[in-house]
């Protein structure tokens, strides 16, 4: 087949797929319009988050028989569409779950034990033991929303701790030795941090407003690797100046471009955003909890195993 990587990824992509007898081109600059205009050259295309594979596109894509995103979500792909046309969809969950679990966990600790405000003080000559006395993740119960490749290995990361770990998710039976699954209004009752692990879809977007926060009966820590458009900010921030949130960590924010790699579309600061990065209990990264060394290879790898199952 031939294939067209529109993003670079891990060398053993293209290597190995090369290997198995398929052409490889690479066009990372390209805009959509002139990919548009010689996609029907190609059997399968390798996408992150680019652009949006859309009617259009997929339209000009004659010949198209998959597509692979290296990452977890397909929401940059109008997949029933595609499916229509008979496209078989590949994502790679599979390939940055553990780095995902693991960067959830790290952000609740150093949030719970203030390891950031800590380091930037005593870098500043401050030595304020009282002030940064932390607090213990022992005893506490843990809700994780979305209970699939991502909610699943956080709880995997949990074990080692002494607590009780829920999980909400809209399919039945998710469940497992590792979270119990509740209802929402038992989530909300009961839990006292919440880590949203859900894709984006219709359902999720601007999921996490004022009125579902305010649904939970006991202040709470929030966690979010997922999907920054699932979240109001604003919201968000009038929870965290009521206390109704006590910190957050937040890996994705709904300021991100589609492609993942700029974070604002304009020059404009949003006032939601000003307060999160001047907020003690605010932790903030750039999209990274699944961008790790390691999950470099096992996306790739992960991406080329499901096209080799499929059409070799």
């Amino acid at each position: 087949m031939n294939i067209l990587h529109l993003d670079s990824n891990h060398p053993l992509l293209k290597e190995q797929l090369t290997a198995l007898g398929h052409i490889n081109h690479d066009d990372f600059t390209s805009t959509k319009s002139e990919i548009e205009s010689k996609i029907n050259e190609y059997d399968g295309i390798i996408i992150r988050s680019r652009f949006t594979i859309d009617k259009t596109f997929l339209d000009a894509a004659t010949r198209l028989k998959f597509i692979g995103r290296v990452g977890a979500g397909l929401e940059n792909i109008d997949c029933a569409y595609a499916q229509s046309k008979g496209i078989y969809l590949i994502s790679a969950p599979e390939g940055n779950r553990n780095a995902v679990g693991e960067h959830t966990l790290g952000m609740l600790l150093s949030l719970f034990n203030k390891l950031n405000k800590a380091d930037r003080e005593v870098r500043e000559g401050k030595w304020l033991r009282e002030a940064n006395r932390g607090l213990e993740l022992d005893g506490k119960t843990v809700g994780i929303i979305g209970y699939g490749n991502m909610g699943k290995a956080f709880a995997k990361k949990l074990l080692g701790f002494d607590v009780e770990v829920l999980c909400y998710d809209i399919k039945p039976e998710v469940g497992d030795k590792n979270a119990t699954q509740v209802t929402l209004e038992e989530f909300q009752k009961r839990v006292e941090i919440v880590s949203l692990h859900t894709p984006q879809t219709p359902l999720t977007l601007n999921m996490i407003d004022g009125n579902f926060i305010k649904g939970f009966k006991k202040p709470f820590w929030f966690l979010n690797t997922a999907r920054g458009k699932s979240v109001v900010t604003s919201d968000l921030v009038a929870a965290l100046k009521s206390k109704q949130i006590l910190g957050a960590g937040l890996d994705v924010l709904e300021y991100e471009k589609s492609s993942f790699e700029n974070l604002f579309t304009s020059n404009t600061m949003p006032e939601a955003f000003e307060y999160l990065i001047q907020a003690e209990n605010v932790l903030l990264t750039p999209h990274v909890a699944g961008w790790t060394i390691e999950s470099n290879i096992k996306l790739a790898q992960t991406i080329v195993d499901k096209i080799k199952a499929k059409f070799n």
